[in-house]
């Protein structure tokens, strides 16, 4: 019997893969800096439609009189496209049932089965060495992916000179060739812009002083699923058939009986 088992997965979405870079930026680079109150970790935020609205109103993120609480940084994805020229190998072939086949190894208990029915068939015996072409194969494959390139900026805005330099450096740093950001199991593959604008506003004798920051980090994602306007992606695992039986199909009457030497039948006419 062909063994056809499927286990919902979770998908890989655009939110999935802001969700990725978002940590990137807060856990894996981590920044902190120096102020009156001792080190402190940088507060990230994502800027979105619906987080501006969230900054502006959000009292740990201004003060008394409504200027802006520095240092922080926010992150937001500014352009996004389908890339045709980033595929892969597995969108040149055409796969059955959008697809992707990412392992197969032999059913070893159920192949090992087959062996020992051979062997008691040659030589009666129920155990012992054999070898046998029916080996029985496990196949997982989940939902082919739709490539995608992302653009995000991120802002980071300081009140001191200082703080910049503490806080650029972790991006800088990241300017290898790739990396790799991560959220729910899904990885993806991300880039550094090496130009990193810098400004400055305000001076001695303004009230307000801002120095700032931007870095573009490029991500290669995929989707897997259109999140709640598609059914739930899958991951399937199959076992291969080797072997088909039909019984043979017998009359009422007249037919014999292969087991009984007799040469008695079923029932005589």
């Amino acid at each position: 019997m062909q063994s056809d088992k499927k286990a919902p997965s979770v998908p890989s979405t655009l939110e999935n893969i802001d969700t990725a870079v978002f940590r990137f930026v807060d856990e894996t680079l981590n920044p902190c800096v120096t102020t009156n109150k001792g080190i402190e970790k940088v507060k990230i935020l994502w800027l979105g439609a619906e987080r501006a609205f969230q900054i502006k109103n959000n009292k740990e993120l201004r003060d008394s009189v409504g200027k802006l609480r520095l240092p922080l940084i926010t992150i937001a994805r500014t352009s996004l496209s389908k890339d045709e020229n980033f595929k892969g190998a597995v969108q040149s072939e055409e796969l059955a049932d959008d697809r992707i086949q990412v392992r197969r190894v032999i059913k070893q208990d159920k192949t090992q089965n087959f062996q020992n029915a051979e062997h008691r068939r040659k030589t009666g015996d129920f155990t012992g060495p054999t070898t046998t072409k029916k080996v029985v194969y496990e196949t997982v494959s989940i939902p082919r992916p739709v490539y995608v390139s992302c653009t995000f900026e991120v802002f980071i805005r300081t009140e001191y000179q200082q703080q910049m330099n503490h806080i650029l450096p972790l991006f800088i740093s990241e300017r290898r060739r790739n990396f790799i950001v991560q959220n729910n199991g899904y990885r993806y593959e991300a880039f550094i812009d090496a130009d990193f604008s810098t400004t400055s506003s305000g001076n001695l004798g303004q009230d307000e002083r801002m120095f700032t920051a931007k870095a573009t980090i490029k991500i290669l994602g995929y989707l897997t699923g259109n999140d709640h306007n598609d059914d739930e992606p899958f991951i399937q695992t199959k076992e291969s058939v080797v072997e088909v039986k039909i019984s043979r199909e017998r009359v009422i009457v007249g037919d014999s009986k292969p087991w009984d030497k007799s040469g008695e039948k079923f029932r005589d006419l």
